[in-house]
Parts: structure tokens; C-alpha cells; sequence
């Protein structure tokens, strides 16, 4: 496969190359490394917006109003949208493209389901070079809308540049404004389906637990609260707005800068510890890892030691 011939159509817009280079990232292919090699140059563009909130929230209707705005707004966007994975074929389950569809045959979006193959926190774990494929095809704006896994997915605020916390009224997450997790990574809140009884007390209980929150210096960015009914696209310009002034804020308190810093040394860190886990997988019935447990198991070493003399050995090797 000529990967800079495929890196060059996905920079023209064509979905079937973005396609396939984000299916090399989810196989993890052996030319994974030589297609991150040709995308670094074109990076570092695309504005990455996360959806998150529970199962039932909106976020796929709400990712669909937004790309509507954000294309009447003259942007390309692309959207990843995790799914739960098939047990059987390992492949996205529930397919939110199909929610998206009025998007389809419009060239300037390009909408792709990710499964999560069993990784915890709402997210993929191809999901940041998938991120990369497509800020590197030139998309203004990138929506990774998470798989909605409740209070422990919290894995989208380490990806994305700006955060929006989805929530609905008559749903209980009044009383999840009182629990740590998900509901303190919001950069944004919605209150979603707000033509339902409740969102007031929603928004009040969560504008109260932002109260409740760290002391805020004079100039520090206070999430806002938008209510906004997305079947209907009631509130998503005030959503957009919130999306832009926090991106502006971000820029000018050099904030956007440094997430996206900390966000390549996580993904350098991923990538380091998936390399050394699996070198290590591979020493099961090595002679090295048979001493040392035979030395933990009679005593004359404790775990940790053993641990670190493997890792050591290990390392040594590469």
C-alpha cells in the first residue's frame, strides 16, 4: 500500500482513503507507524470537541444538530462516535451513523463508528490516531461523541479540547451533581430535552454544584450551562457559542496549547506501555520469569523486586 498516495486523497476529502487509514489504526497494521510518520507534519489544526454524558442523554441527536450548525458555519467536521463492541464480532454495535444519516451525502462531513474492543472509559483505544487521520484530512472540527458508560468515563477530557457534559432532566443526574467523576470534566454542560418538566431544577442543581467547586480566580473559565432541546435544534447556536468562547479563552491563556501537549504525552506514554507489555507478554515460560517466580515463591525475593529486575532485563533488550 502506497501510504503517502492515501495520506495525499484523505488531505483532497476522499472518504474512502480517511477510511482506510483510520482501518490501519484500528488493526493496529504494520505500516501504522509509516502512516503516523506522513500525518504528524499536517496535524494540529482541528478543534476536538467530546461529547459525553449517560446512555439516553442525546448525544448522538446533539452531535447531529451541531455538525448542522458547524456546516452552515462553512467548517468540515468530522465525527467519531464509539460504540459498545459486538462480543461476537468485536466490531461497533449500535452504529450511530444511523442517527447521522441526513449527514451522509454531504462531502464535508465524514462520520465514522469506532467499537471500543473492550477498553474502559467511553472511549476506543485507536481513538486518538484515529483523531489525528482526521485532523490531518483537513476537518476544522473533529466530535468524538463517547460510548455512555456513566460515571467512569472520564477518558474523553484527556482527548479532547474542550469537554461538553451532556445531561437530561427526570434521569437522576441531579443527584449525580453531588458524585465526583464524570460530572467534574465538563469544560461545557448541557441540559438536554429541556422542554421536559425538571431542567430547571437540573440546570439550578448543576449550576449549584459548579459553586460548590474549586475556588476561581479572576479570569479562570467558569463552564457554562446551555439548555438546548437538539431534536428540535433549539439552543445548539448557544451551544456553538459556548464552544467558541471557551476555544477563545483557551487560545488566549495559552490553556489550548498545553491540553494538547499533555495529550501527545499520554498517547507517547500508551503507545510506550502497549510496546513494553507486550515484550513482556512473550517472556511466559521464558527462563528469566521462571527463576524469578521461583525466587517470590520461596521467599528469597518480594514481587516488586522481581518486577523490577524483569523490567530492567527487559529494557535492557531494546
Amino acid at each position: 500500500m502506497d501510504v503517502g498516495a492515501l495520506v495525499e486523497q484523505a488531505r483532497e476529502g476522499r472518504p474512502r482513503a480517511v477510511a482506510r487509514l483510520i482501518s490501519l489504526v484500528e488493526g493496529a497494521s504494520p505500516q501504522l507507524r509509516e502512516v503516523m510518520a506522513a500525518l504528524a507534519p499536517l496535524t494540529g489544526g482541528a478543534y476536538v470537541v467530546g461529547l459525553t454524558g449517560s446512555p439516553g442523554v442525546g448525544k448522538s441527536t446533539t452531535t447531529s444538530a451541531l455538525v448542522t450548525a458547524l456546516r452552515r458555519a462553512g467548517r468540515r467536521v468530522g465525527v467519531l462516535a464509539v460504540d459498545p463492541s459486538s462480543p461476537f464480532s468485536g466490531g461497533a454495535l449500535l452504529g450511530d451513523r444511523v442517527r447521522m444519516s441526513e449527514h451522509a451525502s454531504d462531502p464535508g462531513v465524514y462520520i465514522r463508528s469506532m467499537a471500543t474492543r473492550g477498553h474502559l472509559g467511553g472511549l476506543a483505544w485507536a481513538a486518538p490516531q484515529a483523531i489525528r487521520v482526521l485532523d490531518a484530512a483537513g476537518c476544522d472540527v473533529v466530535l468524538v461523541e463517547t460510548v455512555g458508560v456513566g460515571q467512569s468515563e472520564v477518558e474523553i477530557a484527556a482527548q479532547a479540547d474542550t469537554s461538553v457534559v451532556l445531561l437530561a432532566p427526570g434521569m437522576g443526574d441531579g443527584i449525580q451533581a453531588a458524585k465526583a467523576g464524570i460530572l467534574e470534566i465538563g469544560d461545557v454542560y448541557v441540559v438536554n430535552k429541556a422542554d421536559r418538566d425538571g431542567a430547571e431544577a437540573t440546570a439550578r442543581e448543576l449550576n449549584h454544584m459548579l459553586g460548590l467547586g474549586e475556588a476561581r480566580a479572576a479570569g479562570d473559565w467558569r463552564p457554562p450551562i446551555v439548555k438546548t432541546v437538539a431534536a428540535r435544534g433549539e439552543g445548539v447556536d448557544e451551544l456553538l457559542d459556548a464552544l467558541d468562547k471557551h476555544r477563545g479563552w483557551m487560545e488566549e491563556h495559552g490553556v489550548l496549547a498545553e491540553r494538547r501537549r499533555a495529550r501527545a504525552a499520554g498517547e507517547i506514554e500508551n503507545i510506550a506501555l502497549t510496546a513494553l507489555r507486550r515484550r513482556i507478554g512473550t517472556l511466559h515460560g521464558d527462563s528469566r520469569l521462571s527463576a524469578l517466580a521461583g525466587k517470590v515463591a520461596a521467599g528469597a525475593l518480594d514481587p516488586y523486586a522481581a518486577a523490577d529486575e524483569l523490567v530492567a532485563g527487559v529494557t535492557a533488550e531494546a
